[in-house]
């Protein structure tokens, strides 16, 4: 058996760990609304910006800007899937992540 003074260590970082635990949650939680609040928008960004997204390298970064560029500006962002490499699996995973209208990036 682990003497009196052990225990009580143990006990003592087990509380003080899960107090840290519970001060850090609310600015994670925080941090990921923030993260899914700031949505790229699709027409002017650019093919760095555009490569946060999820499932987004430097190759199809570079075709949305190309098609862009081709064929004007996105009305819609369903618009997208026209662009090679992206279907609708990886369309479903973008769209609360972007968007097409003035005031976000």
């Amino acid at each position: 058996m682990k003497p009196y003074f052990w225990r009580t260590k143990a006990s003592t970082l087990g509380i003080l760990a899960a107090f840290v635990l519970t001060l850090l949650a609310p600015t994670t939680a925080w941090a990921q609304d923030k993260t899914k609040e700031a949505k790229i928008n699709i027409n002017t960004a650019t093919i760095s910006e555009l490569q946060v997204l999820p499932r987004i390298g430097e190759q199809v970064a570079r075709r949305i800007v190309d098609f862009r560029e081709k064929n004007g500006k996105f009305k819609k962002i369903e618009e997208l899937m026209k662009v090679k490499g992206i279907g609708e699996k990886t369309f479903l995973q973008l769209k609360e992540r972007i968007t097409v209208g003035s005031g976000s990036k």
